[in-house]
């Protein structure tokens, strides 16, 4: 009974008690990391399609890529970035930057994966899912106009 300490007490094992601290584990912080690298989405319906809205800012339509297969719809962005500092022809600073997500979402068996259809304007990408009342399977990327 005598190891058994009360919470906020010193103890000989700091690392010990951080690790163990899981109230901080699940806190906004942990996982504001996760929620700016993914893309916020919205997903809405009619009689007719399925339309995702995803907001990609900083992304041009050359860096993004979309693939269906297998009844999965996956949204993949990449942009690389470099900024140099000169001096006498030298380099005193040279920084490389990237960022890139990828999102994948299982489609319903009522898509028709061969003519699904995007588009790219102001940072946001819109894609459109057409409902069919046969199962309509595809392999392809889809081109972003």
């Amino acid at each position: 009974m005598a190891n058994i300490t009360k919470r906020g007490s010193e103890s000989n094992l700091p690392m010990m008690r951080d690790f163990f601290n899981m109230g901080s584990f699940f806190d906004d912080k942990w996982l504001s990391h996760f929620q700016h690298s993914m893309p916020a989405v919205n997903i809405s319906e009619d009689e007719k399609e399925y339309n995702l809205e995803l907001v990609v800012p900083g992304f041009k339509r050359d860096d993004i890529k979309i693939k269906v297969d297998d009844d999965m719809l996956t949204i993949s962005a990449e942009k690389r970035t470099e900024t140099e500092e000169k001096k006498k022809r030298e380099y005193t600073r040279r920084e490389y930057g990237y960022s890139g997500f990828t999102r994948s979402f299982h489609l319903p068996d009522n898509v028709k994966d061969d003519s699904i259809q995007a588009h790219f304007e102001d940072g946001v990408l819109e894609i459109k899912l057409p409902k069919s009342q046969t199962q309509v399977k595809a392999s392809k990327e889809v081109p972003i106009n």
